[in-house]
């Protein structure tokens, strides 16, 4: 079975059909989901709690992202009470990004470091989201001493995903690894350490190859399993059942 270890289920793309989205995906071998909250309006954050209430191989995972680090004053209190529900298992995605500049960095570096420190607080993983900002965003996990914690949708170096693995962090893979042109992040597939590697859709954004231009979905990846098992030379269960153990030790689930 699969773990896809980032989705975001609450989406409002997902409101019409998310009961038959959820049954797809089980439908097509996966066997538990992290669900991330980043919105938290009213719609998502009910929505969310919704599915960790009534789905036990839906897990959470709730954080301000750097793109609303802007409106910390007004989503800092949703974020804790979003905390204290059942079957919260890390806290993000969090983290810096530079590409759309949507809150100004300065803002977004001084959110980020408060969120590290909620998450030892709460004792939780951090899912971490870096987008042409990860020296920047190694610095700030070093000095807050963060070692728990993923990559989230990794897109860097060879020498990047050594930083992260020295500072004990996992590497996501997602579905730009099945895009012909993505050799760079074929290649960090092919050589990150198994014990490490944890897959996941983002969905309902970055479908991968099959589906590409489609609203993406926890069934779809499976694509991603079978990409990373052709590169590496494995079957795609051995992929599964690998990457599923990684993110359950992660993040404290069991196995279901």
């Amino acid at each position: 079975m699969i773990f896809d270890s980032h989705a975001h289920l609450s989406d409002p793309h997902f409101k019409k059909d998310r009961a038959q989205v959820i049954e797809n995906a089980r439908a097509h071998g996966v066997g538990q989901i992290l669900s991330v909250c980043s919105l938290f309006t009213d719609q998502e954050t009910e929505a969310f709690a919704e599915l960790l209430e009534h789905y036990d191989f839906i897990f959470g995972s709730a954080g301000i992202h750097p793109h609303d680090a802007k409106q910390r004053n007004g989503l800092w209190s949703r974020l804790e009470k979003t905390l204290q529900m059942k079957k919260i298992a890390a806290l993000g995605e969090i983290g810096l990004d530079y590409h759309y500049d949507n809150s100004p960095r300065q803002v977004q570096k001084e959110v980020f470091r408060q969120q590290l420190k909620l998450a030892k607080g709460w004792s939780l993983p951090v899912v971490i989201h870096s987008r042409e900002a990860m020296m920047e965003t190694l610095d700030i996990l070093r000095s807050e001493d963060v070692h728990s914690g993923v990559m989230h949708c990794f897109s860097g170096s060879e020498e990047e995903m050594r930083a992260c693995l020295n500072l004990g962090l996992y590497i996501s893979v997602a579905g730009p690894v099945t895009f012909p042109r993505a050799t760079r992040l074929q290649r960090i597939a092919q050589t990150v350490p198994l014990d490490r590697l944890l897959v996941e859709t983002d969905s309902p954004y970055l479908a991968p190859q099959p589906v590409r231009g489609r609203r993406n979905e926890p069934a779809f990846v499976r694509y991603i399993v079978e990409k990373i098992g052709q590169l590496r030379g494995m079957p795609p269960e051995l992929v599964a059942e690998i990457t599923a153990q990684n993110a359950r030790r992660l993040f404290g689930i069991a196995e279901s």
